[in-house]
């Protein structure tokens, strides 16, 4: 993968976003989603932003995409029973497409672990397109 930063950097982006947007949050709330997400977004494109210019007044040499999912657990005592058990999570499934250059663009996609212990997943996807 041709990433603009390394798929480390990647990821520690991506995680110190979701902690700075989670930092208060001690379980899932949909009033503060659309909060949460906004600054998930925003934090990883001012670093992706910021990482990948060349000096202070210059433009990245990539477009960037950000998609931010978070997806409530369902509590135990009200989930439904599947099979007799009870069931604590809902079920989710994402998928991206694109059509590009595959030696210039790419696509990463991650889940923040911290989310689990809030009653939640997040799943974030970065896409980046030379320009």
């Amino acid at each position: 993968m041709n990433s603009p930063v390394s798929t480390t950097r990647l990821h520690q982006i991506a995680t110190d976003a979701c902690e700075a947007a989670l930092r208060t949050a001690e379980s899932y709330n949909h009033a503060n989603v659309s909060e949460w997400n906004d600054t998930i977004i925003n934090t990883i494109l001012k670093s992706l932003i910021s990482e990948t210019s060349t000096g202070p007044n210059s433009q990245p040499g990539f477009k960037y995409c950000v998609n931010s999912t978070i997806i409530q657990h369902l509590a135990p005592s009200t989930a439904a029973i599947e099979g007799g058990s009870p069931v604590g999570r809902r079920g989710m499934h994402s998928a991206v497409g694109a059509y590009w250059n595959n030696e210039k663009d790419g696509l990463w996609s991650f889940k923040y672990e911290g989310g689990e212990k809030k009653g939640m997943d997040i799943v974030i996807s970065i896409m980046w397109v030379a320009i």
